[in-house]
């Protein structure tokens, strides 16, 4: 049988192995095939090799199968800090967004991570950056809406006015 080839292998074999990281699924198949690779006499370092992964992390793979069977290979609980934006917290800060700023006693009239951060601050306690504000808008699948100008709709001698170059000087 003729030796098959894919062309851009090596930028094949990274974008594949983008794709195992991202699904769990994928992570845990990914493994049974380091695991049976493995069974067949492969060493950690022939298998880590194949599947783009460090020996260690192979080791690890086959250690945890030995102490726990087939659950050791699935995805486990990762550590991290715990949210600081609990459920009850999330679903009063989707209620607050519902309205508008104004009915809640700030001068502003739309949303912006800053004025998020202030309230979820003043009216529940709980302590976040602007960047987790943003992130909290779309988790929330708030969409941000910047304020039209008021020179959009203000009378066209001052439109003209608050150009750099107004349309009488291009004549000219």
């Amino acid at each position: 049988m003729r030796k098959l080839q894919i062309s851009d292998a090596d930028v094949m074999r990274t974008a594949i192995c983008d794709e195992i990281r991202r699904s769990p699924e994928s992570r845990y198949d990914h493994r049974l095939h380091g695991i049976l690779l493995v069974c067949v006499g492969r060493s950690c370092y022939e298998v880590a090799d194949l599947l783009s992964q460090s020996p260690r992390t192979v080791e690890n793979w086959v250690r945890s199968f030995e102490q726990r069977g087939l659950a050791g290979l699935q995805d486990g609980g990762r550590p991290g800090r715990p949210s600081r934006v609990n459920d009850a917290v999330l679903q009063t800060v989707a209620h607050d967004l519902r309205q508008s700023p104004r009915d809640l006693a700030y001068p502003q009239t739309m949303w912006d991570g800053p004025l998020l951060r202030h309230h979820l601050a003043e009216r529940l306690g709980v302590q976040i950056g602007v960047r987790q504000c943003q992130r909290l808008f779309h988790q929330l699948k708030f969409r941000r809406r910047k304020p039209r100008p008021v020179i959009a709709k203000a009378d066209p001698e001052v439109q003209e006015a608050y150009k750099k170059t107004p349309h009488s000087r291009l004549k000219g």
